[in-house]
């Protein structure tokens, strides 16, 4: 019988696999090294720790990364742009930096579609989506030709005013799959982001083609091979926005499996806030290759309408995450007599130092193995051993250009990489006028915990969170969302002068059209919950905030635009500090989300075990210079109610959590570690 609940997450040096047996109900997890030549070898390798078979799997979700990485590593499909006539020029000059707009040193990304791989199309929709100009249908025929002959991948087409209509990108479409077969990769901007604003809205297409055949890809030789093996449920897949979705609707819309593999970390994080009663979280994942930052605000993730990846930006709904390049794999180096550790990582091939598969220079976790505050003998529950003395030697090398031995010069990088990570968590706070001191830090990822103490201290959060599986948490994760689809919808008026039957119409449209979705997706009505939102701003601004409704209804209550205008000058406040009473308001779009719930864990409580002792080992750890007498104990062994003091050590399979002198430890009922960080 089918018992598992199993998720799967790809980072960028291991691959990680939870299972949640329903008959026990209990939580396991797999690692295994990501294997970078063919993602699905470190799936599998990974899931055979954890179930005997894909046949034995009642409900499965999958985060990817081969969509981030195809972008990042710039080996995407080759992308040919269709366009209306005369805005042949709108995708190359682009739009400067909001953010650094006095940065002197600013560079446009370059593009991912050439000037001449821009094919202009005349036909013409006005602003309101009526047309004004026939589509040129022989002009999207002879564009197909040119895909054809030199030798495209994927095609982009992004028409004027189509967030309105889209006729003209519909018929398009039509004609090219005529002409080039049904298999073609086709974007449509209108599917990619139904919204205004020109560049950003081909911005968002292109890069749904720059990515969609590896993408489609993947997940079919995935889907395949798990059907092969037994699999005999739907595969999901993570989405950008903490939802997760079907791997054929992934698919459909690509784009929004670009960050699906780090949201799973910020879904753990409001399972733990509801778990906890701890509304307010700072969740860190701090892995290999990076280092990833979000946030749950009154138990709810941290989900903007629009992001930007290196220059690029996005129309679609993302878990706000800001990430670094700063993981266990992170290289430390000396630039311009300074000590620098990453961005730049050893990955999964070779690894540190201390991995033994030919890595030559020092990373963070060569530091830390040095240092004594990893287990050699237990790394990845004792998969692999670590050369320690390889580890020293390379530090000392390295050490030897500062005059450093190699215990300091670990103790240098561990304060680089935290200060960079600290920095990070700024980004997402104290730059946005969020006070840390008022969360709790959720630590979570192989090398999460090891960090987290020192993070805690200097951003002066009082209480850190170890999860079970933090190793593996962003799978953990994975495994307590919804089946998610957002959909969005241009409504330009004064908030005052909107038609409120018209909006409420719809709202009401595009939840059906959300309910559907969900129902294709195997979600039964009962299971079903909408939100509703209004994008808004006051008059003369250029950017927007986002305004949840309480229900459907309250857009034909007498006191909407009061409740409306409250709720935004609200918002309004806590994000710039200050508000605008009594002017006038903007609507510029509506959105609705629609959840659908599958299920989720329910694992069994655990009692506390009053008076039972554990066994553990000492050994000497470096803290501040000086080597302490440091207790070592396996996290399986402590048992629920258990509490230690600093100098600790918790190792596990997945993580090691480090609780330096001066902060304490507890396992509550749910068995995670809460550490007082203590002065």
């Amino acid at each position: 019988m089918s018992r598992y609940r199993v998720s799967m997450d790809i980072g960028g040096t291991f691959t990680d696999v939870v299972a949640y047996d329903e008959l026990r109900r209990d939580y396991s997890a797999g690692k295994s090294s990501t294997t970078p030549a063919d993602l699905t070898e470190g799936v599998f390798s990974a899931l055979e720790q954890v179930v005997d078979s894909p046949a034995d799997i009642s409900f499965t979700v999958h985060g990817t990364t081969q969509g981030l990485n195809a972008f990042l590593e710039r080996r995407g499909s080759k992308v040919l742009l269709l366009v209306t006539e005369g805005t042949g020029d709108v995708y190359q000059i682009a739009r400067g930096p909001r953010l650094n707009l006095y940065d002197l040193h600013y560079r446009k990304p370059k593009p991912l579609v050439r000037r001449r791989d821009t094919v202009e199309i005349p036909g013409r929709l006005d602003y309101a989506g009526r047309e004004r100009t026939p589509l040129d249908e022989e002009a999207v025929r002879q564009a197909a030709k040119r895909f054809d002959a030199e030798g495209f991948e994927a095609l982009a087409v992004a028409f004027l005013f189509s967030y309105r209509n889209p006729a003209h990108e519909l018929r398009a479409a039509e004609i090219l799959r005529e002409e080039l077969g049904e298999h073609v990769s086709i974007s449509l901007s209108h599917r990619v982001a139904r919204e205004w604003r020109e560049y950003e809205r081909t911005s968002s297409t292109v890069l749904d083609a720059y990515i969609g055949p590896t993408v489609r890809g993947y997940l079919e030789r995935l889907e395949g091979e798990m059907r092969r093996r037994g699999l005999g449920v739907t595969l999901h897949v993570m989405q950008s926005s903490g939802g997760m979705v079907s791997a054929s609707a992934a698919r459909d819309v690509t784009l929004q499996t670009l960050l699906s593999g780090p949201v799973g970390g910020t879904m753990g994080g409001v399972a733990l806030a509801r778990l906890l009663g701890r509304p307010n979280l700072i969740c860190v994942d701090m892995g290999g290759t990076s280092f990833d930052v979000s946030l749950v605000v009154e138990g709810k993730p941290d989900v903007s309408t629009e992001t930007e990846i290196e220059g690029f930006p996005l129309l679609m709904p993302v878990v706000n995450i800001h990430t670094i390049g700063a993981g266990g794999g992170s290289i430390a180096y000396e630039e311009a007599g300074g000590l620098r550790v990453g961005p730049e990582s050893a990955g999964a091939e070779p690894g540190p130092v201390a991995y033994g598969r030919g890595g030559t220079r020092p990373t963070v976790t060569d530091a830390n193995v040095v240092l004594g505050r990893v287990d050699p003998s237990f790394f990845a529950g004792g998969r692999m051993r670590l050369d320690v003395e390889a580890a020293r030697a390379a530090l000392a090398a390295l050490g030897g250009r500062f005059g450093l031995s190699a215990t300091a010069l670990a103790e240098g990088i561990c304060d680089v990489v935290n200060a960079n990570m600290g920095q990070a968590i700024r980004t997402l706070t104290v730059a946005k006028g969020i006070e840390p001191r008022g969360f709790s830090l959720v630590a979570f990822g192989g090398a999460g915990a090891m960090h987290a103490v020192f993070l805690a201290r200097e951003l002066e959060i009082r209480e850190v969170v170890v999860p079970p599986l933090p190793g593996a948490f962003s799978a953990w994760g994975m495994l307590e969302t919804a089946v998610r689809t957002d959909l969005s919808h241009a409504f330009y008026s004064g908030l005052g002068r909107a038609d409120r039957e018209e909006l409420a119409k719809l709202l009401e449209q595009m939840e059906l059209e959300g309910r559907s979705a969900l129902s294709g997706q195997g979600v039964a009505e009962p299971d079903v919950r909408v939100e509703h939102s209004l994008d808004l701003r006051y008059e003369g601004q250029e950017y927007t905030l986002v305004v949840g409704l309480d229900a459907l209804e309250e857009v034909r209550s007498p006191r909407f635009e009061e409740l409306v205008a409250e709720r935004f000058h609200a918002t309004h406040s806590r994000r710039f500090g200050h508000a605008n009473p009594g002017a006038p308001i903007e609507v510029v779009a509506l959105r609705t989300t629609v959840l659908g719930d599958l299920g989720r864990p329910d694992p069994a409580p655990k009692p506390v075990e009053e008076g039972r002792t554990w066994t553990s080992r000492r050994r000497r750890v470096v803290f501040g210079g000086e080597e302490h007498e440091t207790e070592v104990v396996r996290r399986a062994d402590l048992p629920i109610g258990a509490q230690l003091s600093g100098p600790a050590i918790v190792v596990e399979e997945t993580a090691t959590t480090v609780v330096p002198p001066g902060s304490s430890l507890r396992v509550d009922p749910l068995g995670t570690i809460i550490i007082d960080v203590g002065p």
